[in-house]
C-alpha cells in the first residue's frame, strides 16, 4: 500500500468492496427523515432510503460530515502509515463537505506531534465523478505516485470529469419545491424525462426526452459524441432494473471494463428514483 492515501465522501457513490480493494477512505454523510438522522452507508442502506422516500411528501436533508469525522479518518491513516491524504469531495458549489474536510486539514497541520500532509482537492462533480476520479488516484497512489503527483492528478481529472443522466420522476423536484405541482404532474403525464447535466461543480438542465427509451439512447448517443475521447466509464444508478440493458447499450462504444455504481442518498435525495446515467473522463 501507498504511504499516499485517497479519502472520499459517501456521495461518491462508489460500491464499497472497490473503494475497500482499492483503499479508499469514505467519510459518511448524514441523512435526516424529520427527526430521524442516520449516518449514510453505516445505519441507512440504499435500499431502506428508498423504502423510506416512498411515504415522504417532503425529501429528506442531507448534512455534511462534521470536521471531527475527517480528522478521525486522516488520524487512522496516519496511525497506519500514511504520510500523505489526497481528499477528493463532493462539489463545493453544492456541499459544505469540502469545508468540513478543509478544517480538518488545518487541525492536522496544527499538531507538531503528527506528520501527515493533507490536500483537499475539489471534484467539482457528484456521484460516480467524484468515485472515478477518487480511485483512479488511488491507482496512481498505488503505483507510487508522490502526494504533488496524486493532486495534480486528481485536479487535472476534475476538470475532464463529465457526468449527464436521465431522471425517470419529476417526484423529487416537485418536493423540493424546483418545479411545481401543475408541470410535475403534466410533465408526468406526457412521460418527459428531463437531462441533466454536471458542469463547473452545479447540476443544469440539459433538455429533456419523451419516454425512458428515448432517454437511454439519447444517453448512448451523446455518450458516442465523444469519439472514444473516454477513460474510466461508470454507470450511475437510482434502484434502476434497466441498469444491465443500459450498460449493454454502453458497451461496444467502450473497450475497457464499466463500473457500476448505485447512487446512494446523499444524491438520491434531489434525481430520485430511477435516474441513470454516465460518469467517465474525457480524454484530449
Amino acid at each position: 500500500m501507498s504511504n499516499v492515501r485517497i479519502v472520499t465522501d459517501s456521495a461518491c457513490d462508489l460500491p464499497a468492496e472497490v473503494a475497500t480493494e482499492m483503499g479508499v477512505e469514505i467519510v459518511p454523510l448524514t441523512i435526516r427523515f424529520g427527526d430521524d438522522e442516520f449516518v449514510d452507508r453505516d445505519e441507512l442502506t440504499v435500499a431502506e432510503f428508498w423504502n423510506r422516500c416512498v411515504n415522504m411528501s417532503t425529501l429528506p436533508e442531507t448534512a455534511a460530515p462534521a470536521p471531527g469525522q475527517f480528522e478521525k479518518v486522516y488520524r487512522d491513516l496516519a496511525a497506519d502509515g500514511a504520510t500523505g491524504i489526497v481528499v477528493v469531495s463532493l462539489s463545493g458549489a453544492l456541499s459544505a463537505t469540502i469545508q468540513s474536510a478543509e478544517l480538518a486539514g488545518r487541525s492536522i497541520a496544527d499538531d507538531d506531534s503528527i506528520d501527515l500532509d493533507v490536500r483537499i482537492v475539489d471534484s467539482r462533480t457528484v456521484s460516480m465523478g467524484i468515485g472515478t476520479i477518487a480511485l483512479a488516484c488511488a491507482r496512481a497512489a498505488a503505483d507510487g505516485a508522490s502526494i504533488d503527483e496524486v493532486e495534480a492528478h486528481a485536479i487535472d481529472l476534475s476538470e475532464r470529469t463529465r457526468v449527464f443522466a436521465a431522471l425517470d420522476t419529476l417526484d423529487n423536484l416537485k418536493k423540493g419545491g424546483r418545479i411545481g405541482g401543475a408541470k410535475a404532474f403534466l410533465a408526468t403525464a406526457l412521460s418527459i424525462k428531463p437531462i441533466i447535466d454536471v458542469t463547473g461543480g452545479v447540476v443544469a438542465e440539459a433538455g429533456k426526452q419523451r419516454t425512458r427509451t428515448k432517454a437511454l439512447n439519447h444517453l448512448v448517443e451523446r455518450f458516442k459524441s465523444y469519439d472514444g475521447r473516454v477513460e474510466n466509464l461508470a454507470v450511475l444508478h437510482a434502484d434502476c432494473s434497466d441498469v444491465d440493458v443500459f450498460v449493454e447499450m454502453l458497451a461496444p462504444h467502450y473497450d475497457g471494463e464499466i463500473l457500476v455504481g448505485e447512487i446512494g442518498p446523499v444524491i438520491g435525495t434531489h434525481g430520485g428514483r430511477g435516474t441513470i446515467g454516465v460518469a467517465f473522463h474525457e480524454t484530449s
